[in-house]
């Protein structure tokens, strides 16, 4: 019975590892002179790497000149943690200071007459970016333990994720509250300066209706 809860938990953890381990790997196409962003959130102290290609459109012969582009990835505050010019592939990697919206612009060269680049990109945070498989090959670990590591680290990467989104939880709900403050305000204020026109229109009708002696 014991040995049957063990595996039942092992299922559901191993279930648990396999929908977290989720990256954002895309394929897309860029004109010649154009520009593409791709963002992702994450957040601070966070591992991130990401791998991007040019698709080369004849493999039995070198890229073309025409095949290069330059890439920038920038935070939300516009720091920059990677750039690089007229390159047909590159990687980058680091740890995220700020939390956040990440954003991995690329542009194609500019080229006449227009063509179409075919770009790969891999980008990969917090759990996914760690390559366990070589941890695995260096400790000679057998499969029970090595998925045992990847699961601790997957469960507390959820547990942080978690955090992470109850302080953005948190900064939403204070945001409403000013807003909602200030919108009462205005609304006092609106409250205010109707009441204040009606009471000078009284007034100017009061006055009139005096002068022509019909009250």
């Amino acid at each position: 019975m014991v040995v049957l809860q063990s595996l039942n938990l092992y299922a559901v953890l191993i279930s648990l590892a396999i929908l977290s381990q989720v990256s954002q790997s895309l394929h897309f196409e860029l004109h010649s002179g154009r520009t593409k962003c791709i963002s992702e959130d994450i957040k601070s102290n966070s591992m991130t790497v990401g791998k991007y290609t040019v698709v080369n459109p004849n493999e039995a012969h070198p890229s073309p000149q025409s095949h290069k582009i330059s890439i920038r990835v920038t935070s939300s505050y516009g720091n920059t943690y990677h750039h690089a010019e007229d390159v047909q592939s590159g990687q980058f990697a680091f740890t995220a200071v700020e939390a956040g919206d990440y954003m991995a612009c690329f542009t194609a060269v500019d080229h006449k007459p227009e063509v179409t680049l075919s770009i790969d990109f891999d980008w990969r945070t917090g759990v996914q970016s760690k390559t366990w498989s070589s941890v695995a090959k260096k400790s000679q670990v057998d499969i029970m333990e090595f998925d045992v590591k990847r699961l601790i680290e997957t469960v507390n990467s959820i547990h942080e994720e978690m955090f992470y989104l109850r302080e953005r939880e948190e900064e939403m709900q204070n945001l409403n509250r000013a807003t909602n403050s200030q919108m009462a305000l205005l609304s006092f204020f609106s409250l205010f300066v109707c009441l204040g026109v009606a009471a000078m229109q009284f007034l100017h009708l009061k006055t009139f209706f005096e002068k022509k002696k019909v009250i």
